[in-house]
């Protein structure tokens, strides 16, 4: 009896690949435990616990969908995602259209004092978002900050950052003062490498700077714009430290369901509703993660075409 000659080499292959397999699960497999542990169990206790109603007389009671029922019956939490939907709507253009700007000024070469500006811009994004809150707080405050004291050397007085009309804007100008070096950063990186053979051809072509940075420039970063624009919303969503520190300064102003995941935290910790603070991490989980496909699909496609 004879074995066929081409079996051996395939077993030997598959044999091989179940080798090579189980190598590869040895190295992620504490990546992928840690992950389950981390991020996937919270995820799956927290669905589990949006099912049920805690009550001081009964104790916990399964509800079944009501509480996501309720959620978009709450006018708190519709008002705190209106919020956020205005704030993204209005900060990130801002924030990205400077940092946009800020990163074509460093790829011209024609910036003076190149690197301090680099690093400069950069510089607050190493503070951390509770202490650049703190900062900002102080100087906002209207009887001991700097815009006190600014409108008391010209004789005037300036708008309250901690009124209810101008919170919001300070509140965006603290993260917008945070993050444009970030962003600054991606977009550098994605105009550097952009193959010079480009310029030269728009060069020999005789494009001015703007011809250049709207047919070259801006269209090769499309796919760094998409991701910064993704990250920025997704941020804007997760507002919590800002607001949180600015509420000791300005109570009356910054209520407990300012953003929806200080409603959350206030629901959790102070309201003992921890299933109907879940359903509300959940809902907005899920908002947040709709909006960012939906952004990154029509990116892509943009990118694509």
């Amino acid at each position: 009896m004879t074995s066929s000659p081409t079996l051996l080499p395939r077993a030997s292959q598959r044999r091989s690949g179940d080798r090579a397999s189980q190598r590869g699960w040895w190295f992620i497999g504490p990546f992928m435990l840690v992950f389950l542990v981390v991020f996937i169990a919270p995820v799956v206790y927290a669905i589990y616990l949006s099912f049920f109603r805690f009550q001081f007389i009964g104790g916990t009671q399964f509800v079944g969908i009501e509480n996501y029922i309720g959620v978009f019956q709450d006018d708190r939490f519709l008002s705190a995602v209106g919020r956020v939907v205005l704030f993204s709507a209005v900060q990130v253009p801002v924030m990205l259209g400077i940092s946009l700007f800020a990163a074509l000024a460093l790829d011209s070469g024609r910036l003076y004092g190149k690197n301090f500006f680099r690093l400069a811009v950069f510089l607050p994004y190493a503070v951390p978002g509770v202490v650049a809150s703190l900062m900002w707080g102080f100087m906002y405050g209207p009887r001991f900050g700097l815009v006190n004291d600014f409108g008391n050397v010209f004789g005037v007085t300036l708008p309250d950052p901690f009124s209810s009309g101008l919170i919001l804007p300070a509140i965006g100008n603290i993260v917008t003062w945070q993050f444009i070096g970030y962003n600054m950063l991606i977009f550098y990186a994605a105009l550097r490498v952009i193959p010079m053979s480009l310029y030269e051809a728009a060069h020999i072509d005789g494009a001015g700077q703007f011809r250049v940075i709207k047919s070259i420039k801006l269209p090769a970063i499309r796919s760094a714009l998409v991701i910064a624009l993704i990250f920025s919303i997704i941020a804007s969503f997760q507002l919590f430290n800002e607001p949180r520190i600015l509420q000791t300064l300005a109570p009356n102003v910054v209520s407990s369901y300012f953003t929806p995941n200080l409603y959350a935290y206030s629901l959790a910790f102070q309201g003992q509703q921890q299933p109907y603070a879940a359903t509300v991490a959940i809902v907005m989980g899920v908002f947040v993660s709709v909006i960012a496909y939906l952004i990154q699909a029509r990116g892509t496609k943009r990118v694509m075409t």
